[in-house]
């Protein structure tokens, strides 16, 4: 059938191409609901614009639990050589992807690299797609992605993919739109058909126009499956045995599979295709749609789907040859009801789905085995359970994770086995603390040493002392936390356990670092080497997020910012999201206090707009992010700071109390609300003393000493907080200024003289930080100051109503009249990054909508011309005032 109305979509891929031709490689995710053309529009573009590339094409299959890099196994059929070997050997999937990058990046020539039904596809084909898309804007490579989007909810894993691509310039996205009413008519081209009872019918998609035109009799059927079954129901029994065999197989069946589970049926075979259901391929055959498989899959009665899944699981279990797609075996075996075959292949396909690091796949084959599992030895099930927890740990399905680390324990104890118990438990306390059950997580930590310590010395004791060290890490409780993790140490050095004694130097050293003990670092360092030296990736990237968070704690931002960076890449590199998250929300929190207000912001949206974020990294996240607004008067810090405390309260950690109640400390004190500052420093006061963090003790006890408490600031508190508080604001000043903390030095100068209270004002102005500006012109009108600057400064007048500069470019884009999508490809930040800027856009404008705000831009002339930032005079006319509430 004719491809009508898609030039616009084969113009932006060819313009790709050419970008990808000049070594600057690009992304092109096509999207779409079911049957919009995307398979067509990209063979059409091949056809039209690849004869002088190499192409190369993956899919993803439609399974319950997709096979593991399914896309990559066929592009090795395709290329061979060392990636085949590799995926036959099951090779570190590090060693396959980089191989998977030296084979596309060929100089001589571009390479097309067609991904199909991404939406299907399995976390290690989405892990190969964020690895290909970090490193696309250096090659000669046009990487075209496939999706529906109507299926790909909130909390599908794609969201995340397509949420990191939505910030590469490299990516562009093309959404085929539904056919107009003049294309219907002219695709019936004189048929029997009404155009405007089927453009209604079929709302233009492409794919149920085409099956409702392929009809044989007149008249509509009433939905497309009526039009698939009514060709499928003219089949002979043998073609219909094809039809239904090869839909309970999958949207494709390679060469091997139509031999092993089809048999002698070549007549059926050409039947279906010459119907038009199946088309054959260079592989083997595949449904010319995935819709009409599902066509055929919802009419098969479920006795007659066991009996298919049993021809193909007798099919293929027996094949000798090529790849035996152990994922595929498992499901067979799960829809034919066989127990046995399912604990055949249901751990292994697991295994490789680990190995793959498909590690939601891995935990759905785990799930699966259990269903099965259930009248076997307490200790085979207990096994199942343990590499289930562990699964659903790595993948942050926490409560799933502690579900299964229990049931274990308990298997492990009616079989006797004290030390797999102890085993356990001491696992146990990790998704926990994780979850923020921490008092769960003593508890279950504490067991694990008294089971394990009834037993000789073990390796599994080392690790039961490591974890006790790392809970009292968290809390901040410095000296047993070292005591712990030295007794770890000294145990696993005498059993040889170097990962043990990695885990455990990091922790010690972690301990005392926080509290600003410089002699934590070379434990730091040691984990850091023994843990590279082991290929413990995931503990080095634990290692740069203590050593970057604990001198963040400590306010040693320059230091802060070095091993974060170098922690953000390490990770990036190896998609080590969880300790990447939390390094990210801590560079947030770093920029913030640097007064990087911009960047803090687009930084701790990006993390809390993400669905799979570890509870901790959202956390601190949020606080960025309520601290930044609250500093800048935006809408919104409330909403945000209410939802950090709620979590936080959950975890009763000094670690996490302390930032939180800070900063809601301090959003009361600038809201003009004293008690409720005294109220939120108090809370965690007590706790801070005890622990003698000097950091959180110090700023606890100036909110309260701002709010009128008396209390004096223990001597041992942070300097700066400690000068100001007994009115030397000069050497606080100074203090704020060394460390880099812009907002803090004009806190501390506005304590001071006039000219101390000028320059505060011009760094407060600088800042955008409106509440603590107009705090301190009210207090020196009130102390009879004359000439108080009314504003920002000549060099940041460009944001007359308090805009920030992302904000200023938000505005100009809408008066473009672009999209949050768009504007989002344009500032290379993701859509709900945008949405939270428009938002605090039309609040500062004291504007109902996007037109409104650009109208009262160029009322303010705050839009730039020829280049130039607006020169609109600080204030508002005093509607505009009046709207904002001033």
């Amino acid at each position: 059938m004719e491809l009508l109305e898609r030039g616009y979509e084969l113009q932006l891929l060819a313009a790709a191409l050419k970008e990808a031709c000049a070594h600057a490689g690009r992304i092109a995710l096509v999207n779409g609901e079911a049957g919009i053309g995307k398979t067509s529009l990209v063979d059409r573009f091949i056809a039209t614009s690849g004869q002088a590339m190499r192409i190369l094409k993956g899919h993803c299959d439609a399974l319950f639990t997709p096979s593991p890099l399914g896309p990559l196994h066929d592009i090795a059929r395709q290329t061979g050589g060392r990636l085949l070997a590799q995926l036959q050997d099951e090779a570190p999937r590090t060693a396959v992807f980089s191989t998977v990058l030296d084979l596309l990046d060929e100089p001589s020539r571009p390479t097309l690299l067609v991904i199909e039904d991404i939406h299907w596809a399995d976390e290690a084909t989405l892990d190969l797609i964020r690895f290909l898309s970090r490193r696309i804007a250096q090659t000669k490579v046009l990487l075209i992605l496939t999706y529906r989007d109507d299926e790909v909810g909130a909390r599908h894993p794609l969201r995340v993919l397509l949420g990191d691509l939505a910030t590469s310039g490299a990516t562009l996205r093309i959404e085929p739109p539904r056919l107009t009413i003049d294309a219907v008519r002219s695709l019936i081209a004189g048929r029997p058909f009404d155009p405007e009872a089927l453009y209604r019918q079929t709302r233009g998609n492409p794919f149920f126009i085409t099956e409702i035109l392929s009809w044989a009799e007149r008249g509509l059927p009433k939905t497309v499956r009526d039009a698939v079954l009514a060709r499928a129901a003219k089949l002979t029994p043998a073609g219909r045995y094809v039809l239904e065999a090869a839909a309970v197989i999958g949207s494709r069946m390679d060469h091997i599979a139509v031999e092993r589970v089809l048999g002698g049926a070549a007549e059926g075979l050409a039947e279906c295709i010459r119907a038009g259901l199946l088309e054959a391929t260079q592989g083997g055959i595949s449904f010319r749609h995935e819709l009409v498989r599902e066509a055929v899959l919802t009419d098969l009665e479920p006795g007659r789907r066991r009996e298919l899944h049993r021809s193909a699981l007798d099919g293929l279990r027996t094949s000798g040859a090529g790849r035996i797609d152990l994922a595929q075996l498992a499901q067979f075996a799960e829809g034919a009801g066989d127990g046995d075959a399912v604990l055949e292949f249901g751990p292994a396909a697991a295994r490789a789905a680990v190995a793959a690091g498909a590690h939601r796949a891995a935990a759905a084959q785990y799930l699966r085995v259990l269903g099965f599992a259930g009248d076997r030895p307490p200790a085979e099930r207990a096994q199942l359970l343990e590499a289930y927890a562990e699964e659903c740990a790595i993948i942050d399905d926490l409560a799933e994770a502690s579900r299964a680390r229990q049931e274990a324990i308990e298997l492990w104890r009616q079989a006797g086995d004290r030390l797999k118990e102890g085993e356990n438990l001491a696992a146990l306390a990790w998704p926990l603390v994780r979850s923020g059950r921490n008092a769960a997580a003593e508890e279950a930590s504490r067991r694990a040493i008294e089971v394990l310590e009834a037993l000789p010395p073990t390796r599994q004791l080392a690790a039961a002392y490591r974890i006790q060290a790392h809970l009292r890490m968290l809390h901040r409780d410095r000296e047993p936390a070292v005591r712990w993790g030295r007794k770890a140490i000294a145990l696993a050095t005498r059993l040889g356990d170097e990962a043990t004694i990695a885990a455990a130097e990091n922790v010690v050293g972690s301990a005392m670092l926080a509290f600003g003990d410089e002699r934590g670092r070379p434990h730091l360092d040691r984990s850091l080497a023994l843990a590279r030296r082991a290929g413990l990736d995931s503990l080095v990237g634990l290692a740069h997020s203590n050593l970057g968070s604990c001198y963040g704690e400590q306010y040693q931002f320059a230091e802060a910012e070095r091993h974060l960076a170098d922690g953000i890449a390490y990770t990036a590199e190896r998609d080590l999201d969880h300790a990447n998250h939390y390094m990210r929300s801590w560079l947030a929190l770093t920029r913030f206090y640097q007064g990087r207000w911009d960047e803090a912001g687009d930084i701790a949206v990006s993390l809390v707009e993400r669905p799979h974020v570890g509870a901790v990294s959202r956390i601190m996240a949020l606080i960025a992010l309520g601290r930044v607004r609250t500093r800048r008067g935006d809408p919104g810090a409330a909403a945000v700071l209410d939802e950090a405390l709620e979590q936080v309260l959950q975890t009763d950690t000094l670690q996490r109390l302390a930032p939180a109640r800070a900063a809601r400390a301090e959003a009361a004190w600038l809201a003009g609300e004293p008690d409720r500052a005294m109220a939120e420093a108090t809370a965690v006061y007590d706790l801070a003393i005890r622990h003698r963090h000097p950091w959180h003790a110090g700023e606890f006890s100036f909110w309260r000493w701002r709010a009128g408490d008396t209390i004096a600031a223990p001597g041992w508190a942070a300097p700066p907080f400690v000068l100001q508080i007994r009115g030397d604001w000069h050497r606080a000043a100074e203090a704020w200024h060394r460390l880099g903390c812009p907002y803090e030095q004009a806190r501390a100068l506005a304590d001071g003289d006039q000219p101390a209270q000028l320059a505060a004002l011009e760094i407060f102005d600088r800042l955008g930080a409106a509440p603590a500006a107009a705090m301190l012109r009210q207090r020196m009108r009130g102390e009879g100051v004359r000439r108080i600057p009314r504003g920002p400064r000549a060099s940041t007048r460009r944001n007359p109503l308090g805009l920030t500069r992302r904000e200023v470019e938000i505005l100009g884009c809408l008066a473009e009249g672009l999209s949050n999508g768009r504007i989002g490809d344009r500032l290379h930040v993701s859509s709900k990054t945008v949405d939270h800027h428009v938002s605090s856009v039309l609040a500062k404008l004291g504007a109902a909508t996007r037109g409104e705000a650009v109208r009262i831009a160029h009322e303010q002339n705050l839009m730039a011309k020829n280049g130039e930032g607006p020169t609109a005079k600080w204030g508002s006319p005093p509607d505009v005032r009046e709207r904002r509430g001033a």
